[in-house]
């Protein structure tokens, strides 16, 4: 592992050369590209020129330990040694960590794509529930969220929202909420006070540039309609509304939700962009299906992987076994505890796939 990261040091360095060449900042293209490469390795960069130095504060301290010292003298160069030998092994396992393969689109934008399912009414309002939870997660990462299409029904749920989140790292944290999550609840919609128990879907997709994903003009057909509102009624007459198909492959995006026609047109191929490389993922991963299945899934969207037990306030993840009482704070929100547990357990089959 040191052989690598001296040559991510090195090319880091190589990299803050480039970047004063005068060859290279006049060329947008490879400015934005070698600014990328850099900042993706600045993390691993900064903690393995750390290491380094602890290495050599460590090395200096054994040497004065073994001259003759008096016995303050001796405890304090003791006593550095065990602090410098704790941030050895916390550094040591901080670069295991920032070693393992990096997901390409984890510090991509995505799109979240959230469905009613089972369930009817009841499961539009916890679909409701869900992207709220979503926002306001999205919010306390400083990240930015813009509704791209929205379908409401009579009682304030949504039948769909398409969404994006705008942030450094949003796929990385975003991505293993794709799957059905199920609500146990009495519905706002139930006169006897039973439970019910309903499902909505959520996707998580990495926004695809054009560069990404290419669209020829000839393989799309563009429509325009008048955008509509809960229950289907027009809310405007002109035809500002647009859906676009994707012929080879059928895949269609709609967005009635922007300013303009062009605006929604944008809008839809952002997500027609999207749901494509979402099918070839999976069609790639299908591929594979005979290998072992990781724990926290491929990201189907029928795999049922949460649910939100509202008279015992729980949340159980059912991938990893997480259990939390606290539902309210959650769907407020509050998702860094089940993030962070999906994101270790990841890493921990990453580095078990390493070992073996």
């Amino acid at each position: 592992m040191l052989d690598r990261l001296q040559a991510l040091a090195d090319r880091y360095e190589k990299l803050s050369e480039l970047l004063c060449d005068p060859d290279v900042t006049s060329d947008t293209k490879k400015l934005r590209e070698f600014s990328k490469e850099q900042s993706d390795l600045q993390e691993a960069y900064d903690a393995y020129v750390e290491y380094k130095d602890v290495l050599e504060q460590l090395d200096a301290a054994k040497a004065m330990q073994a001259e003759k010292l008096d016995d303050e003298m001796r405890d304090l160069v003791k006593m550095e040694i065990e602090e410098l030998s704790g941030r050895k092994d916390e550094l040591e396992e901080r670069l295991t960590v920032l070693m393992l393969p990096k997901d390409p689109n984890d510090d991509k934008n995505v799109i979240v794509e959230i469905r009613g399912a089972a369930g009817g009414d009841e499961a539009a309002l916890f679909a409701g529930d869900l992207y709220r939870m979503y926002s306001k997660y999205a919010d306390a990462q400083g990240w930015r969220t813009e509704v791209l299409e929205a379908n409401l029904n009579d009682l304030g749920g949504f039948k769909e929202i398409i969404f994006m989140i705008n942030g450094k790292g949003a796929y990385s944290k975003m991505k293993y909420e794709s799957g059905a999550h199920r609500v146990q609840r009495i519905p706002v919609t139930e006169s006897g006070g039973r439970i019910h128990t309903s499902t909505s879907t959520v996707g998580v997709m990495p926004e695809m540039e054009e560069i990404d994903i290419e669209i020829k003009d000839s393989d799309i057909r563009v429509d325009t309609f008048c955008s509509s509102g809960a229950g289907g009624q027009s809310v405007n007459t002109t035809k500002s509304a647009v859906r676009v198909l994707h012929v080879p492959t059928g895949i269609m995006a709609t967005c009635q939700d922007g300013k303009s026609q062009n605006d929604n047109k944008a809008k839809a191929l952002q997500v027609l962009r999207a749901r494509i490389y979402d099918v070839k993922r999976q069609e790639e991963e299908a591929k594979y299906a005979g290998e072992r299945k990781s724990k926290v899934g491929t990201g189907d969207r029928s795999e049922r992987i949460r649910t939100y037990n509202f008279p015992q306030s729980r949340v159980t993840d059912h991938r990893i076994g997480l259990t939390l009482h606290k539902l309210d704070t959650i769907l407020n929100g509050d998702m860094g505890e089940i993030v962070n547990a999906l994101t270790m357990t990841a890493q921990a089959e990453l580095l078990e796939k390493g070992e073996q």
